[in-house]
């Protein structure tokens, strides 16, 4: 199959249909109409073997592949619209690429994202996707936390790292646990509602992509600001409870990442919204601690020790 046919087979109708697509997938370049918002433009890697294990399910690297740029989408509150994609590949196999497509395309369509160009080439099995979407009135960053104000999460943490141990054997969990476990390594669930959502009431925002430590002293750095983090308020899935059972300790929920959850900022007389608006979509949205005026960042544990901190997130260099 030459290039032309892959990309005729497999990607010219990806995602959605958008009708401010002038010119899509198979020009020398894609052409989009723009309203007046702000252009938001963001890129990942993904690196057979560091970001997926040899041998992972196809649709699950096509859908991860998207997710985690879909979550820096999240973090800044803005609205995806079109993507790009290079792919490179050690030979072409159509029935890689049929689960490959298959993954991607569908949370395109799910996302109202159209698929408007890219590359392919031979090589090392790798994935790296544009996302190029727009901001309407407001945005959010790393760099708008000031002191005094509450740290939340979403969703849980930890389990992602939880399902990497069960690939590799480490850990056993469960019947009940095994597949949940897997799936939130594979397939996260980018917050695209709640970064919108949250705009009225947040001050700053980073998705976890690199575990809590990591992210959030990114976000800490950029606002000028330190933090104090409750470890016993980190939320914890049921799985990851079990996993406490039986002698785990909470450092992959503080450090592993690919949990692609929502790390923000707010002030506290926004509490009482931000806890209405985790009712109304039926997600969690738990307060783990505050950030404060002297820098750095500090772990607080039973009984008011500090817990130690562990390996500070995953990092390429």
């Amino acid at each position: 199959m030459s290039e032309f046919s892959l990309i005729e087979r497999y990607f010219r109708q990806c995602g959605t249909g958008r009708a401010d697509v002038v010119l899509g997938v198979g020009d020398d370049a894609a052409i989009v109409d723009i309203s007046s918002g702000k252009l938001v433009v963001c890129a990942d890697t993904l690196v057979e073997g560091v970001h997926f294990p040899a041998g992972a399910d196809a649709a699950d690297i096509g859908y991860k592949s998207l997710a985690v740029n879909l979550s820096d989408f999240a973090a800044m509150g803005a609205s995806p619209k079109w993507a790009t994609l290079a792919l490179t590949m050690t030979q072409e196999n159509d029935h890689w690429l049929q689960g490959f497509s298959q993954g991607f395309c569908a949370l395109a369509a799910d996302t109202g994202i159209a698929l408007v160009g890219g590359d392919t080439t031979r090589g090392p099995l790798t994935v790296s996707v544009q996302l190029i979407g727009e901001s309407g009135a407001g945005w959010l960053t790393r760099s708008g936390a000031l002191a005094e104000q509450r740290i939340y999460v979403s969703g849980s943490l930890g389990d992602a790292a939880l399902g990497l141990q069960c690939l590799q054997k480490e850990y056993v969990p469960g019947s009940e646990d095994h597949d949940y476990l897997l799936s939130r390594l594979a397939r996260p669930q980018p917050r695209l509602a709640l970064g919108a959502a949250l705009l009225p009431w947040a001050s700053a925002a980073i998705d976890i992509s690199d575990g809590l430590v990591s992210d959030l002293g990114h976000l800490l750095q950029a606002s000028d600001v330190g933090a104090v983090i409750d470890v016993r308020k980190l939320p914890l899935s049921p799985a990851y409870q079990r996993y406490l059972e039986h002698g785990g300790n909470r450092d992959f929920a503080l450090s592993f990442g690919d949990d692609y959850e929502l790390c923000f900022t707010a002030p506290a007389g926004h509490h009482q919204q931000i806890l209405a608006l985790a009712a109304d979509m039926k997600l969690t949205i738990s307060a783990i601690g505050w950030t404060t005026q002297d820098t750095g960042l500090r772990l607080d544990g039973e009984h008011g020790a500090e817990y130690a901190s562990p390996v500070c997130g995953y990092r390429h260099f």
